[in-house]
């Protein structure tokens, strides 16, 4: 049987560092739903019609943004191996060959979003907000670019374990989206009111003042300069494209799959009322915060078991992962315990319909139970990544969310008239059956030294 030993020593001093770069991580991640909440509560004050649109927008917005964070997911490990190999030098060529590829997502993307009328009837959008949702997404299209950038400018610095500059321009951009998105919606200044159109180009204008400033951050501060980023400078390098995309894609079909579970989840639940439907956005929603600090933390165990693969540390590699992985359990037990023990405090923050808040506090139990699962899943699957492992994974993935969660959920919810309490044990079994999966994978490629070194 294989066997893992720590050293107290080693396991602090692990311990210590993922957390001092996951610290800042989680707050970007936090800072990261913050538009969100911006452009609905901006919306919300404007009309519910305005509200109604941006939000369906926003959620259409949301597939690119998944699939450029999945993609440029490739450069955070391969940075941190070649910053652990002591080949620093080399991370230009890879970061510039990372831009490359950015900007050829992002076009695409573009493309995409401005041409996504065809989505609206399929998901069964209103014909009455149609209008206003394409004119948020024409806006925001021009974005697409700016994001898939931004991504790839935040890969390189937190694989050179910089992680505090993403927190900076994470919570800058969110100071600066509010008054513009207030004064372009609502036509102050002088300017015409422009409700959801004014949303998209003030979320567009602050993605690209976030790119800039960062790629100027790094391009200036001295932290960067032995990176060999002019150095790097060259037209695109299939090669080295392709192996980003051997890492990237598998990542961005995972996220993908992930976000459109919950998506299907919630027109499945869409179907069994009004009441039903705040229900779940509220449970959700309290989720989605608590989901942000695991997901930092998975960053983080990237960036840890990366190094490790670099220096050839196979027992690094594996204190990288699992202390990681520990981590998650304790923050996870903290969520768990605030959801399970606090859960009509977190509804009322929400609601005030005495309906909504009771299914809303059943949810929140349930989601409650599954922070564990969620924690260990996305967690193992970052400590993957820091291996270049992402195929395999994606595969998991797919099967478990797909193959389990998803069929669990509908036939304990509309066989067993259950509702929405049965889609969410669903969730429960396709984050748990990914949980114990993802670990197994991580554990046996860790003791077998089985993951790919930078060439």
């Amino acid at each position: 049987m294989l066997s893992f030993r720590p050293d107290r020593a080693r396991v602090a001093h692990e311990v210590g560092a993922t957390v001092r770069l996951a610290l800042p991580l989680i707050a970007a991640q936090l800072a990261a739903v913050g538009p969100n909440f911006v452009d609905a509560v901006l919306a919300g004050h404007l009309s519910a019609h305005v509200q109604a649109a941006v939000t369906t927008a926003v959620s259409i917005w949301a597939l690119a943004l998944v699939s450029a964070l999945g993609m440029m997911m490739a450069v955070p490990p391969s940075v941190a191996q070649l910053d652990g190999a002591g080949r620093r030098h080399e991370v230009g060529a890879v970061f510039v060959q990372a831009m490359w590829l950015a900007w050829g997502m992002g076009i695409v993307l573009w493309f995409l979003v401005r041409h996504a009328t065809p989505l609206l009837g399929w998901i069964g959008v209103v014909p009455t907000l149609r209008t206003d949702v394409t004119h948020f997404l024409h806006a925001i299209s021009w974005a697409a670019p700016a994001m898939t950038s931004y991504f790839a400018i935040r890969g390189l610095s937190e694989g050179l374990s910089m992680t505090r500059p993403s927190m900076y321009f994470s919570f800058g951009g969110l100071l600066v989206l509010a008054p513009l998105g207030y004064v372009l919606m609502y036509g102050k200044f002088g300017l015409p009111a422009l409700g959801s159109l004014g949303s998209g180009i003030a979320t567009a204008t602050v993605l690209w003042l976030e790119m800039l400033g960062f790629l100027w951050y790094v391009i200036k501060h001295p932290a960067y300069r032995d990176v060999g980023l002019r150095e790097g400078l060259a037209w695109p390098r299939p090669h080295m494209i392709l192996e980003l995309l051997k890492i990237g894609g598998p990542m961005s079909i995972t996220l993908l799959a992930e976000g459109g579970l919950f998506v299907a989840v919630a027109l499945a639940i869409a179907t069994l009322g009004e009441t039903v439907v705040a229900s779940h956005q509220v449970a959700l929603s309290v989720a989605t915060v608590f989901f942000m600090i695991p997901l930092g933390l998975s960053m983080a165990i990237t960036v840890r078991v990366g190094n490790a693969v670099g220096r050839n540390d196979e027992r690094g590699v594996r204190y990288a992962g699992f202390c990681g992985i520990a981590l998650a359990l304790v923050v996870q037990t903290v969520s768990c315990s605030v959801m399970l023990g606090l859960p009509h405090v977190l509804a009322s923050m929400y609601t005030r319909d005495a309906a909504v808040n009771a299914l809303a506090v059943q949810l929140m139990v349930l989601a409650g139970f599954f922070q564990f699962s969620d924690g260990i899943q996305v967690t193992s699957n970052g400590a993957l990544r820091g291996l270049k492992d992402t195929r395999v994974p994606m595969v998991i993935t797919l099967f478990a969310y797909w193959a389990v969660g998803m069929p669990v959920g509908w036939w304990l919810a509309f066989h067993q008239g259950m509702g929405a309490r049965g889609m969410w044990m669903g969730l429960i079994a396709g984050l748990t059956v990914a949980a114990v999966l993802l670990f197994t994978r991580f554990w046996r490629n860790a003791f077998r030294a089985r993951w790919q070194r930078p060439a």
